[in-house]
């Protein structure tokens, strides 16, 4: 065998390392798209209409995504904590649902705005009318003006039911703990610090714009859903990046072991 021959074929190993590089970019543009596409795939939350503070009244948004490809999310149900009692829970309508707002008696009456009251919204139940449930790759949101808020607390944990017409019921109702989150937590709503008026949000004003739905809530739920939209088509879009990145580095390290061989 002549020096030519020998030398006109490049050995194995030259080529591994091209190989081995378009194998790792593949590896680290799936691992991307793993960590880019993990938050889509959310559980039962609760998010304010601007502020939740101290003392005052909010609006609040339940969102509900629908995490299985062949059923509809058809009832929802929300427990309020007993702990903390809202004297005042009233739920937006949604177009497709029916609502019930469930009450029990209080153990211990509370005082508002110079009222006893004796009984507090304990469950809210919005269930799906015809075609008003919740596609697969699809969301829904259900506000709800809630107040007043507890001033001890800086937080109020919501336990969730999630119920789909394949019969199967998903409960949102572990309490997360610090430093690590449950399999199936349930929606929190974090409380910030009441303002120097010692309500927060809950001037008059403020408080009859929260209990009617009416003032700037309907803008903020429109600014709220176009930023969550716009937070999921993001998620979508560098997931794609992604996988067009781990494709690239596939085909370089191919393209790369070719031209050696043939060189």
């Amino acid at each position: 065998m002549s020096v030519d021959n020998v030398t006109a074929v490049a050995p194995a190993s030259s080529r591994r390392p091209w190989a081995v590089r378009g194998s790792v970019l593949a590896v680290a543009a799936a691992a991307g798209v793993v960590l880019l596409a993990g938050p889509a795939a959310a559980h039962v939350s609760v998010q304010p209409q601007g502020e939740a503070a101290q003392g005052g009244y909010a609006t609040v948004n339940f969102k509900v995504p629908n995490e299985r490809d062949d059923a509809s999310t058809v009832k929802l149900e929300i427990n309020f904590p007993a702990d903390h009692p809202l004297t005042s829970v009233m739920p937006q309508p949604v177009p497709g649902w029916d609502v019930k707002v469930t009450k029990e008696k209080l153990d211990k009456p509370l005082e508002s705005h110079g009222n006893k009251i004796t009984e507090a919204v304990s469950k809210v139940t919005w269930t799906a009318e015809k075609d008003g449930a919740v596609a697969p790759g699809t969301f829904q949101q259900f506000p709800v003006s809630l107040g007043a808020l507890p001033e001890d607390a800086d937080q109020l944990v919501f336990k969730a039911i999630q119920t789909y017409d394949s019969k199967e019921v998903v409960r949102w109702i572990e309490e997360p703990t610090e430093g690590e989150e449950p399999e199936s937590p349930a929606p929190v709503l974090a409380l910030t610090a009441a303002s120097g008026d010692g309500h927060g949000a809950a001037s008059d004003d403020k408080e009859a714009k929260a209990g009617s739905g009416h003032g700037d809530d309907t803008e903020k739920a429109s600014s709220e859903q176009a930023a969550e939209s716009s937070s999921d088509s993001t998620a979508r879009i560098l997931a794609v990046v992604g996988i067009l990145i781990g494709l690239a580095g596939v085909a370089f390290g191919v393209l790369s072991g070719r031209r050696r061989t043939t060189s």
